[in-house]
């Protein structure tokens, strides 16, 4: 069998259908998510695409990141291996007509190689057997010079180790709860997320009130956000049986290696955000 066949996690997939239904991202504010959305795509180079482009939003979810990007293109292909994530994609762009939904892994697709005028995929490769491979069958799709905005797991190369160190413990518990039956693992994952997760987020908030710096406190990326982002990625982090991390010179080696070049990442979290240009 094929790498390209191997590329996916069936039970991953499972999972994450079933947080994408339990958490569609229908019912929250747009201001919400917008300010989610500038975390991941202000280094997008949007004056390269335009009401011509094609483009597509590998491992799409919700289609919480779709909705921003179809106003302003000619044709998204909103792509994930979960039929039931395509579901709730579906409903969520209803009101665009240019979105295209296929149910397919990152190495299935059936978009044809060098025809896509940009891509990302945010939060999706490091869930899948060989990241490596996801990056390289993006890359197939792209023309010369398409945008590509990838975000990976980082593996904490810019914080300190007591912080890996937390780090690891969390981990320990996420390899608990992930194979547990889903009702669990969904009660299991809110349980922190209001346990652990606000109470960090809002400690995190105090101490950049009074001039503290934040940047390596736990949790801190969502000292400003609403309930409902500690919520889903509560479920996502502790509830995803396979995840993978990467230090930034790891994703950088990827991405020259799967044919792109003028690599670039985002300063701000989540790290780590990268955009680069298919060569």
């Amino acid at each position: 069998m094929k790498i390209k066949d191997l590329n996916v996690d069936e039970k991953v997939v499972q999972d994450f259908g079933r947080e994408w239904k339990a958490f569609n991202h229908s019912d929250l504010p747009d201001s919400d998510l917008k300010e989610a959305f500038e975390q991941y795509f202000h280094i997008f180079p949007f004056e390269k695409i335009g009401a011509q482009s094609i483009g597509f939003d590998m491992g799409c979810g919700s289609g919480r990141w779709a909705k921003f990007i179809a106003p302003k293109v000619g044709i998204l292909n909103c792509i994930d291996a979960s039929d039931l994530a395509l579901q709730q994609a579906k409903s969520n762009l209803s009101k665009f007509s240019n979105c295209e939904f296929e149910c397919a892994s990152v190495s299935s697709s059936t978009l044809k190689s060098h025809s896509q005028d940009f891509g990302y995929s945010l939060g999706v490769l490091h869930h899948i057997p060989d990241t490596f491979e996801g990056i390289k069958s993006c890359s197939k799709l792209l023309k010369s010079g398409a945008p590509f905005l990838l975000y990976l797991y980082y593996r904490f190369d810019n914080q300190p180790s007591w912080f890996k160190a937390i780090w690891k413990v969390s981990d320990l518990l996420r390899q608990v709860i992930c194979n547990l039956p889903f009702p669990l693992k969904y009660f299991a994952s809110q349980i922190i997320a209001f346990g652990v997760y606000w109470p960090m987020a809002r400690l995190s908030l105090l101490a950049e009130m009074i001039g503290i710096n934040i940047s390596s406190f736990p949790l801190s990326d969502y000292r400003n956000k609403p309930m409902y982002f500690l919520r889903t990625d509560a479920l996502d982090r502790f509830g995803t049986r396979l995840e993978q991390r990467f230090t930034k010179k790891e994703i950088e080696k990827m991405l020259l290696s799967a044919g792109f070049k003028d690599i670039k990442f985002s300063s701000r979290t989540p790290y780590w955000v990268a955009i680069a240009t298919k060569a």
